[in-house]
């Protein structure tokens, strides 16, 4: 696998409960001394170098302003490192690139300072998703980046692409599946409340995810891995091994480009979309210099230029954007996105996890 199919794997990992690596929480780099800066979090690996190739230059090129970037660690040691710095008047980052369920918790101590939407003037680009509130309406977080997970198949096994999403639960594809094994990461409770429940406001009930769980269920003789590790699924994609499942969109995609026998399908139902947002530190001291890149990345040229060179989906409207049709069919599609309840990974974590073992991979 070469070094850019390795990219969305490690920019998800980190999104991932994991355990905190060493290797992550590395110095930050200073990419240019200007009076103004700014200290921004993302994404170790190959993530963290693109932005620093082709994204941050830009800003500071537009802006004056100098970018320090900092690598974040795994899971939610980051959330926690940000909790204690700042409850010390301290910002390790000034902004951060958060997982939704993250920055859902980052909220309850108001950790994220708001964002003012007026000194954000691009943020009329974004899709409405994309700008993240507070309770009482104050904007938390802006959209950063987003991917998509899809029904992806083998090429040699399955000559047409399935269209729906129910193709997991037809009995032809008995042990021929491989599906992501955590409730908060494969978002299969949603798969299933688009597809069979009219869509994830199903889920707003105890008694809707139970449904939903019990015709998950169904889906547990056609599958032959839960997987934890994506470098083996994709692996027995490719064989041919397990030639039906969910996986990332742009690894997929790469992977058809090298000539392997996979592809990546939109289902009628929609890719789930998952993504991360910029958040401002409350103990942040540079709330102009934040506003000022959140405004920047929500520049459609900014959104076109990481799709292009970064392999992320973009946040703004599709009509907005220079993408060929080719290029943005490669990180993202105009079938409206199945978006995740992340909600319910923080208020009900404790009793889907549990049902989840006890119903699904138990």
């Amino acid at each position: 696998m070469t070094k850019i199919l390795n990219h969305p794997i490690s920019r998800r990992a980190v999104l991932g409960a994991g355990v905190a690596s060493a290797s992550l929480l590395a110095m930050p780099s200073i990419l240019r001394a200007q009076d103004k800066s700014i200290k921004i979090g993302v994404y170790g690996g190959y993530f963290k170098k693109s932005f620093d190739e082709h994204i941050f230059p830009e800003f500071t090129k537009a802006t004056g302003i100098a970018v320090e970037s900092v690598a974040e660690p795994t899971g939610e040691a980051w959330l926690v490192q940000l909790e204690q710095a700042a409850k010390a008047g301290q910002a390790p980052a000034d902004l951060s690139m958060m997982s939704q369920t993250s920055m859902l918790k980052g909220q309850s101590t108001e950790l994220w300072a708001p964002l003012d939407l007026a000194k954000i003037k691009n943020s009329s680009n974004l899709l409405d998703h994309f700008v993240n509130k507070y309770p009482d309406g104050r904007v938390a977080g802006i959209g950063a980046v987003a991917w998509y997970i899809t029904l992806v198949t083998n090429t040699n096994v399955f000559a047409t692409a399935p269209d729906s999403w129910a193709a997991f639960w037809d009995p032809a594809n008995a042990d021929k599946l491989g599906l992501l094994a955590l409730a908060s990461n494969s978002f299969l409770l949603e798969v299933t409340a688009t597809t069979f429940m009219g869509g994830t406001k199903a889920l707003d009930t105890e008694e809707g995810i139970q449904k939903a769980l019990e015709k998950l269920a169904e889906v547990k003789p056609n599958v032959r891995l839960w997987y934890r590790d994506e470098a083996q699924f994709e692996q027995a994609l490719k064989s041919g091994e397990i030639p039906m499942g969910q996986y990332y969109h742009d690894v997929t995609g790469l992977a058809a480009a090298e000539g392997q026998p996979v592809r990546s399908t939109f289902p009628k139902e929609g890719g789930i979309q998952d993504s991360g947002s910029w958040v401002l530190s409350r103990a942040s001291k540079k709330t102009e210099e934040a506003h000022a890149f959140i405004d920047h990345m929500c520049q459609p040229a900014v959104q076109s230029l990481m799709s292009r060179k970064v392999g992320t989906a973009p946040t703004v409207k599709r009509e907005l954007l220079d993408l060929t049709p080719e290029q943005f069919a490669g990180v993202s599609s105009d079938i409206p996105p199945i978006l995740p309840r992340y909600d319910l990974y923080t208020t009900k974590a404790d009793w889907i996890n549990q049902k989840w073992t006890e119903l699904i991979v138990g």
